[in-house]
């Protein structure tokens, strides 16, 4: 989410005017729209102390990237190396349904 619409939607979770938001967070509320219309880039930490001032936490995650298809591909055949490591145990007898009968 950018940070012009984590602000919008704080202003609209709070239910706080600009200017009240502005106050709280020690900013005014002409800088805190410049932001919330992307006109201005504010610092992480001048978003954290708006959030904060909107009595919300802001909690970034980090979300892994999917690797390319070749990176993918020898990591699948690393595993499948490793799994014929492994002795196969098979059941001496068929323990599935027979359907059809």
């Amino acid at each position: 989410m950018d940070v012009d619409a984590i602000l919008r939607t704080l202003h609209r979770r709070t239910a706080m005017s600009w200017r009240e938001l502005g106050a709280q967070a020690g900013t005014s509320h002409a800088t805190l729209l410049a932001y919330a219309h992307g006109r201005v880039s504010p610092t992480a930490d001048t978003v954290e102390r708006v959030v904060h001032a909107g009595g919300f936490e802001l909690e970034p995650a980090l979300v892994r990237r999917l690797p390319d298809a070749a990176r993918r591909g020898r990591e699948l055949e690393d595993v499948l190396a490793l799994a014929e490591q492994f002795p196969a145990r098979h059941a001496p007898a068929l323990m599935a349904p027979v359907f059809g009968r």
